[in-house]
């Protein structure tokens, strides 16, 4: 029975894996500083929760067979010293996911945007033509009970993030998942905290399809017209297969798409869960589901976790909640919106809470994505910024960057409450977009505003 030692087990995905190793029959170990909630009780109920929290390098044996290094983890932890001292294997999150997965079938979804989506549009078609296969995504997926699953399955599908793998591996997590069939849905500069220019953020997908295979799958989204050049420069030693909008039509508020002969009524809407979809549809082909089965299944995909998630409606109006924050991902999801309900006000609210969007020379990136909004406001935290040490924002500065002098700048929530409650939502929808919470909203009272 191998034993596994996490160290930093707290993390969303990191707690997630040592559960399915501990149900895989592997013997799991781990520590961290603190453990919030839901890791808390998910690790305490599947018997890992370590028994006092922080560090201790006796925890760390010679019998260990593998550490894996959560991303809070610093270089000068006690057991990754003592780790190093006995020359243990020591693996990042994706680096051992891979020697999980060696000898499955490894489908890796990347891009700026829409991998949470597609990776779970994959996973759902899967699951509803009773395929046998492992995932690791990173969303709360309806019908899974888990965003990580390893076991002896023949196939692994994986949502494969651009971002640093751990403190000791620097390199992004997909350039270690090596897959079979990968998808790329698209290129928009993102995470500058890392990647301080757009150059360096393009060259790590150009490495990511320079180390694929020859004669492997690279299905990718050829209306972006930057990664259609990058994979027509790198590719070359690859089987290239492009996609992008299908065929489809709204009628009253609900997207029909169609394939060849087929078509299905979908639950989600906008043209990037269209093109989500195509990716999803052409990975199902090559793992030898049909279009007729594809188009069944997907009918039923509801979204992941915070993509279009409706938080309340009423027969005018809808309360949606996304995670868009990247520019890209909101233009999208605003002109997603918009077009969907082309008779009803659109009153967007986005959240600036990551390290790029609170950056004032990445601003400008957001100029006109709030477009297609006819109500638009941002907010953004005080606190935020101190948490990352960052300098104040001025809200003339971000109505400037966003190119619209009607747009509300909001810092204190009690401001953004008395803004939305002041709306008229009679034929109106209200999307709010964020990584975060808006300092702490509560959403499901947002039902109330519907009941004006």
């Amino acid at each position: 029975m191998a034993k596994v030692h996490f160290i930093a087990i707290g993390g969303s995905v990191m707690h997630q894996l040592a559960i399915a190793l501990r149900h895989k029959g592997y013997e799991v170990t781990g520590s961290d500083d603190e453990i919030f909630e839901p890791a808390l009780s998910n690790l305490r109920q599947a018997g890992i929760l370590p028994a006092a929290t922080g560090w201790d390098a006796t925890r760390i044996t010679p019998d260990t067979d593998a550490v894996i290094l959560g991303m809070h983890a610093r270089e000068d932890n006690p057991e990754l010293i003592r780790a190093r001292e006995l020359q243990l294997k020591i693996y990042s999150f994706p680096e051992y996911i891979y020697q999980e997965s060696k000898n499955k079938t490894r489908v890796a979804i990347g891009g700026s945007h829409g991998k949470t989506t597609t990776t779970a549009m994959v996973m759902h078609v899967l699951r509803n033509t009773g395929q046998s296969f492992d995932y690791l995504v990173g969303a709360r997926l309806e019908g899974f009970d888990q965003s990580v699953n390893i076991t002896d399955a023949p196939l692994i599908v994986c949502e494969a993030d651009e971002y640093p793998a751990s403190v000791l591996e620097k390199r992004p997590k997909f350039h270690f998942l090596h897959p079979q069939i990968a998808v790329l849905t698209g290129i928009a500069w993102d995470h500058i905290n890392v990647f301080p220019t757009y150059d360096i953020y393009k060259e790590q997908f150009a490495i990511f399809i320079r180390q694929m295979e020859p004669g492997q799958v690279l299905i990718y989204n050829s209306s972006d017209a930057e990664l259609g050049s990058l994979v027509a420069a790198e590719g070359r030693h690859l089987r290239l297969v492009p996609y992008g909008i299908p065929i489809h039509m709204i009628n009253d508020g609900v997207t029909r798409v169609f394939f060849d002969e087929g078509y299905a009524d979908l639950e989600v809407f906008g043209d990037h869960n269209l093109l989500n979809m195509h990716a999803a549809k052409l990975v199902c082909n090559e793992l030898g589901i049909s279009d007729e089965d594809f188009l069944k299944a997907i009918a039923s995909f509801k979204g992941a976790a915070k993509r279009l998630e409706v938080i309340a409606k009423s027969d005018s109006s809808v309360i949606y909640r996304d995670f868009a924050h990247a520019p890209s991902k909101v233009k999208a999801t605003v002109e997603a919106t918009h077009r969907q309900f082309p008779d009803r006000k659109l009153i967007a609210v986005l959240e600036l809470h990551t390290y790029s969007s609170l950056n004032a020379d990445f601003l400008s990136q957001y100029e006109g994505a709030l477009d297609n909004a006819d109500v638009a406001a941002v907010f953004y935290s005080k606190h935020a910024l101190e948490i990352k040490r960052m300098p104040d924002l001025q809200p003339e500065l971000i109505a400037e960057k966003f190119g619209r002098k009607d747009i509300r700048v909001f810092h204190e929530k009690a401001q953004l409450d008395a803004f939305l409650a002041q709306q008229e939502y009679h034929h109106a929808n209200l999307l709010l977009m964020s990584s975060g919470t808006y300092d702490g909203m509560d959403f499901p009272s947002l039902k109330n505003l519907l009941a004006k």
